[in-house]
């Protein structure tokens, strides 16, 4: 059944500016030659990879003080539609620092817990919505292990009853979705160690992933590795793996977003094989590296 929407939450939304410059160093005041604005987080990330693939896609986040209304402003120029529950902390700031023969720097600021009023609305959009959607939770959510998050954990579950859910995130959140039956789980090699049990022997990710999975609901799951081969497991099948596509990397920020976008419109809206969507995804991936910023590159042929 194809799905009437697909949407993405972002519970740590980002107010980025990147500054880009000729040259610079340490310990000296600089100027940028030039500055601009993006509104970054995983979902939007995803939610941007999926409007330039010609899908139906609304990002759900958190927006709040001086921040988060020129978040806001940003996002309602984009291309895909947006659902803001306002919060009363300010939205994070990150910077990007590009240039000056310098591999490209990435500075965040703490992250920012939505308050348990903005997480109640948000509950109550998803229970809202019709049956058969997507829903991917994309990257950290602050304050998930508080009990303000207790309506968000019930309405994902809920959600599972009538439509798919998807992840692609980490930490505390990370370790509740692997116990659900989410029909994906994309994450790096990294994330999945997080999960293993602790051992004096090394595993390959393979035998990882292998574990892991035999001790969790989930359907599918997708493990990526930098310039490294690709893993994934679909249901009960042995785990296998694509290499990644080698590029001259520009920037690796957004990659793994584009990744997750594109499995969701081939698997979701086309209907293709995990083995397939996972191909499909590669060049696109590889593009995005190869380029600066997120989903701003020529789409491959």
């Amino acid at each position: 059944m194809t799905p009437t929407a697909l949407f993405t939450l972002t519970g740590n939304l980002l107010a980025e500016r990147t500054l880009e410059f000729s040259a610079w160093s340490e310990g000296q005041t600089q100027r940028a030659q030039r500055e601009s604005f993006q509104v970054g987080g995983k979902g939007i990330n995803v939610a941007k990879m999926l409007s330039r693939l010609g899908a139906p896609a609304t990002a759900i986040c958190f927006a709040g003080g001086a921040s988060g209304t020129e978040s806001t402003t940003w996002l309602r120029t984009q291309k895909f539609s947006t659902q803001i529950f306002p919060t009363t902390a300010a939205t994070r700031l990150g910077v990007v620092v590009r240039g000056g023969g310098r591999a490209e720097t990435t500075f965040l600021g703490p992250d920012v817990p939505p308050d348990a009023k903005a997480v109640q609305a948000c509950a109550d959009f998803l229970d809202a919505q019709p049956t058969g959607q997507v829903l991917a939770v994309c990257g950290s959510l602050p304050g998930w292990p508080s009990s303000a998050f207790d309506p968000l954990r019930a309405a994902l579950i809920r959600w599972q009853s009538r439509s798919t859910l998807v992840a692609d995130t980490y930490g505390p959140p990370l370790a509740w979705m692997t116990t659900q039956p989410l029909a994906l789980i994309k994450i790096n090699a990294i994330e999945l160690r997080t999960l293993a049990p602790a051992t004096s022997t090394p595993q390959s990710t393979a035998d990882l992933l292998f574990s892991v999975a035999a001790g969790s609901p989930v359907g599918r799951w997708v493990v990526t590795d930098g310039a490294g081969p690709i893993w994934f497991k679909d249901g009960a099948a042995a785990p296998a793996t694509v290499r990644a596509i080698p590029v001259k990397e520009i920037s690796p920020t957004g990659s793994g977003d584009v990744l997750m976008a594109c499995l969701m419109a081939s698997l979701y809206l086309r209907g293709s094989s995990l083995a397939d969507s996972v191909t499909q995804a590669l060049p696109y991936a590889a593009a995005n590296a190869a380029h600066a910023g997120v989903a701003d590159f020529p789409l491959p042929r």
